[in-house]
């Protein structure tokens, strides 16, 4: 694993490969900035509020979530547009990890500034309706989905427990009762993002752990990988062939001349997949 981007977040979060535009895309929660970089290129758009994960939509618009509202963002210019409010009316809480449905949906979780129990959720956009799914969530993370389409991931990193949640075939909304899928509280380790790849397996960082560990689709443990970072935060494939596993991490908490912060890439660890389109 080496140094993707060598700018340190306080918590970085959101990786996304933009599969059109061959960038990786991702935030810098408290530094209220979204990064990215293509090959040398690296660039920056400030924000004056909390912003944390994000999905495409075309060539030049992504969807983001900030701890107020989902917004259409023109790449381009830096414009936005509000498209509708996230716990507007709660100013104890921001968004936090959120991934792109096979269904044009997009999946969002909120946990209090502060990490305040229970003050979180998990939503889903879908055809302009934004519902709420989970309640009483206090870290949401690890939102992604199966290839198959069968189940969405998650987990409230607290509990130490990634929840397996069965889905709808036909639109992507949860049926029938959600069930553990990998259960870390023996270990005490603490999931934070993941991802799938084409064979379902999931990938999870391991926050305060310096690790990404794999697990098959039955729940059992692959492999692990070790990240020169304590608190890994996320994983997204990329790269021309989608084998490369990016990676960000958090600096909070812990001394600031290390790589605590920066981003990462593993190249031809695994076969990803693109991450699904946005429909607006």
């Amino acid at each position: 694993m080496s140094v993707f981007d060598p700018r340190l977040c306080g918590l970085g979060e959101g990786p996304l490969w933009h599969p059109t535009r061959g960038m990786l895309f991702w935030f810098d929660i408290p530094g209220k900035r979204l990064l990215a970089r293509d090959g040398k290129i690296a660039r920056t758009w400030q924000f004056d509020s909390h912003f944390s994960a994000a999905g495409w939509v075309d060539e030049d618009t992504l969807l983001l979530a900030s701890e107020t509202a989902l917004w259409r963002f023109d790449i381009p210019t830096g414009d936005k547009t509000r498209i509708c409010p996230l716990e507007a009316d709660n100013p104890l809480t921001r968004s936090n990890d959120g991934r792109a449905d096979p269904w044009g949906g997009f999946w969002i979780g909120t946990m209090g500034k502060g990490a305040e129990p229970k003050a979180g959720a998990i939503y889903r956009l879908y055809r302009g309706e934004l519902r709420k799914l989970v309640s009483d969530v206090t870290i949401s993370n690890a939102l992604c989905f199966a290839p198959d389409q069968s189940c969405a991931y998650y987990t409230d990193t607290v509990t130490q427990k990634i929840i397996r949640q069965p889905l709808n075939a036909g639109d992507g909304w949860p049926m029938g009762t959600p069930e553990v899928f990998v259960d870390l509280s023996a270990t005490r380790l603490n999931p934070d993002g993941a991802v799938t790849d084409v064979d379902g397996n999931l990938w999870v960082a391991i926050w305060g752990a310096a690790c990404v560990i794999c697990f098959a689709p039955d729940g059992s443990e692959l492999r692990r990988t070790a990240v020169p970072a304590r608190q890994p935060t996320c994983p997204a494939f990329g790269g021309p062939a989608l084998r490369d596993l990016y990676l960000t991490s958090a600096s909070e908490g812990l001394p600031k001349d290390t790589m605590n912060g920066a981003t990462f890439i593993v190249r031809d660890i695994a076969q990803g997949r693109p991450e699904p389109q946005v429909i607006l």
